[in-house]
């Protein structure tokens, strides 16, 4: 069995800047890690790995610096990885990454199970795991919180706010996991001697020209996606004394003002 496992570097921190120009995330001087969903991803690979065997996959589409996510793969117990890595990717919005992925996947080829996070948390879509499903034509199943191998099929059970519902799928497939799936585990120091040592070898470059896909449909031309703006929320913070001559005159204004604010449903108190 072969599982291909999708990850993205993603920066380290929750203070989002801008570029006003680009419209892009800036990443210079921050701290880069593996998006946590897609931690889960690669520790569901990993845990069939150990349970079933297979070969894990990891594929990351970025600029150079993203073959050190790709590394920390293969130091938790990845196979092998590659890396999409071309300036003519960059731009790209959820659609066109897809599209590269997806013509990635069918690259490296011969797959059972794709297992992708489901979503970044620099982007925050959840659209690409599902849309590289659509674009290599296979089945999916979302929100994975728990999944099962059995007889050429996978169980899934997926998260919804209002319930969990049960999928039972053929293989070849795609899933996408959330972090109630498991605990992602650590690289251990074999691993990392391993992944640092063979690097060469265990992560291969792919370039726009090793792919099947349309100049056209890639990059920031190729991208259906146009951001007119893009700005960092301004946080603002102020303080207001409730005044009354007694406890209940003032719960009275409290209730109030937290109605006029849209923060309760009832008109205040009686």
């Amino acid at each position: 069995m072969k599982i291909i496992v999708c990850i993205k570097q993603v920066p380290n921190t929750s203070e989002v800047k801008i570029n006003p120009e680009t419209k892009t995330l800036i990443r210079d001087g921050v701290e880069s890690i593996i998006n946590p969903d897609d931690k889960n991803a690669l520790e569901a690979a990993l845990k069939i790995k150990d349970e079933n065997g297979a070969k894990v996959v990891v594929v990351s589409m970025g600029p150079m610096q993203a073959k050190e996510a790709l590394l920390e793969a293969l130091a938790m117990g990845a196979d092998n990885a590659y890396l999409i890595s071309d300036r003519k990717f960059g731009g790209s919005d959820t659609w066109a990454t897809a599209t590269i992925l997806a013509a990635a996947i069918e690259k490296i080829g011969d797959y059972d199970l794709i297992i992708c996070g489901r979503q970044a948390i620099d982007g925050d879509t959840a659209q690409v795991g599902p849309e590289i499903a659509e674009f290599l034509n296979i089945p999916q199943v979302t929100y994975a919180k728990e999944l099962e191998l059995k007889d050429g099929t996978v169980r899934v059970k997926r998260f919804c706010e209002s319930r969990d519902y049960e999928f039972e799928v053929k293989l070849p497939t795609l899933i996408t996991a959330i972090k109630e799936l498991n605990t992602a585990r650590y690289p251990s120091v074999k691993g990392i001697f391993k992944a640092y040592e063979s690097d060469e070898e265990l992560v291969k470059v792919l370039t726009f020209d090793d792919l099947n896909v349309d100049e056209t449909q890639i990059g920031i031309k190729g991208s259906p996606t146009n951001v007119h703006r893009s700005f960092v929320p301004v946080k603002e913070k102020h303080s207001e004394f409730i005044e009354g001559n007694t406890a209940m005159e003032k719960a009275k204004l409290l209730l109030t003002k937290l109605y006029e604010n849209k923060l309760i449903q009832s008109g205040g108190a009686k």
